[in-house]
């Protein structure tokens, strides 16, 4: 039995007519990815600048583990990346023309 399903519009909650997405599509539009993208390198930054600071020596304490560089600004691109990637899910994509 071969059923398939056509692109009726479905009410929503809210009485909002939505018609849904055709297969092949993407959930998310081009901005949304490129902010992920934004996000992700973001994310990486900061972790990388957080690499580092050991000691050669075990003996030898090495106070570049307290450079501002890991305690101030590799947390804040981690946050910051974060909340990109956040609001880079929750955005609406804008409605592309129908073809």
């Amino acid at each position: 039995m071969d059923v398939k399903k056509k692109n009726t519009p479905v009410t929503a909650a809210g009485g909002k007519t939505t018609t849904p997405a055709k297969s092949g599509e993407f959930a998310l539009g081009r901005e949304n990815y490129i902010l992920m993208i934004v996000g992700l390198v973001l994310l990486v930054l900061g972790f990388l600048l957080m690499i580092g600071g050991k000691s050669e020596d075990p003996n030898v304490f090495n106070e570049a583990i307290f450079s501002p560089q890991r305690l101030t600004v590799a947390p804040i691109l981690i946050l910051a990346g974060y909340v990109v990637e956040i609001f880079a899910i929750m955005k609406k994509p804008k409605d592309t023309p129908q073809q």
